[in-house]
């Protein structure tokens, strides 16, 4: 499949569109220093990573309206302390300008990061993403305890992504992350990428009642030559059809957006299965009418 034939797969699954809870818009000087460092990716990941989607935001935006991506967020994520304010204000100012897209904030362990949350909270934001290791600290901070309970208390989702693929970091991997599940077992966090690496084990923080996995750039030919995904987990995705939803990781991607969905159809997990991963429980956590 190809992206021009986006629109007719999800037709044929008798959807309206997809909704995503993983793309990525950021400020214009975070973007363009966000691909510098993929053009580094061979030294950084021994293979290259060409940016498929780097063109305009308007180029962007006119993209994923003709792949029928109805709802999405621009996830924003800070590398460094003093960022994640001013990353909020610009994604709601971006998402009320945007339609389709939803307004999501972030934070990063700091004093402030409390009462920004709080703000943003008040201000609508849907939906949050972190990224423990671009921001290399420890999600079980004691700065991001009242964070996480916020969270939990207003069940907005947040993604996290916490995996130790495609590199590793000082804090990533299933014991950070589960163990901010057990002082907030009600938190709405999102996995991202299934997990990767460690997929078994980011699977299995799905016995608290509200976390998901997406399923960013997870099971496509790219991510398959580094950290494949394990053939006998699959019958555990069937089982959490609830639990999984459609992730791209747009623009940043190595390939064409189409990729995602033919890695997701090659499964062979049904209709039923495809039709609540790439619209029906996105559509729920963004909190969107169905």
């Amino acid at each position: 499949m190809r992206d021009a034939e986006v629109p007719a797969w999800w037709r044929r699954l008798g959807l309206d569109g997809l909704v995503d809870v993983h793309v990525h818009f950021l400020p214009d000087r975070v973007m363009n220093a966000v691909w510098a460092y993929f053009d580094q990716a061979a030294e950084h990941y021994g293979t290259e990573w060409p940016v498929t989607y780097r063109t305009s935001v308007e180029e962007r935006l006119k993209t994923l309206d003709a792949l029928g991506v109805r709802a999405f967020p621009a996830l924003v994520y800070p590398h460094k302390p003093g960022m994640a304010a001013s990353l909020n204000s610009w994604a709601r100012d971006f998402a009320a300008g945007t339609p389709g897209c939803v307004t999501s904030g972030t934070f990063y362990p700091e004093p402030s990061a409390a009462s920004y949350v709080r703000e943003a909270l008040e201000l609508g934001t849907r939906i949050f993403k972190v990224h423990v290791q671009v921001g290399d600290y420890d999600p079980r901070s004691g700065e991001l305890d009242d964070v996480w309970g916020q969270l939990a208390e207003a069940q907005v989702p947040v993604v996290v992504h916490c995996g130790s693929g495609p590199i590793p970091g000082r804090h990533t991997g299933p014991g950070p992350i589960g163990e901010v599940l057990r002082r907030h077992p009600r938190l709405t966090a999102v996995i991202a990428h299934l997990g990767m690496p460690e997929y078994a084990e980011h699977l299995a923080l799905t016995s608290y009642p509200n976390v998901h996995l997406d399923t960013t750039m997870a099971l496509t030919p790219f991510v398959e030559a580094m950290a494949p995904f394990p053939r006998d987990l699959i019958p555990r995705l069937a089982d959490l059809q609830d639990r999984i939803v459609l992730g791209t990781d747009f623009p940043n991607i190595p390939y064409e957006y189409a990729v995602q969905l033919t890695a997701l159809e090659s499964l062979n997990l049904g209709d039923p299965w495809l039709r609540a991963v790439c619209h029906h429980n996105g559509t729920h956590l963004l909190g969107l009418k169905s």
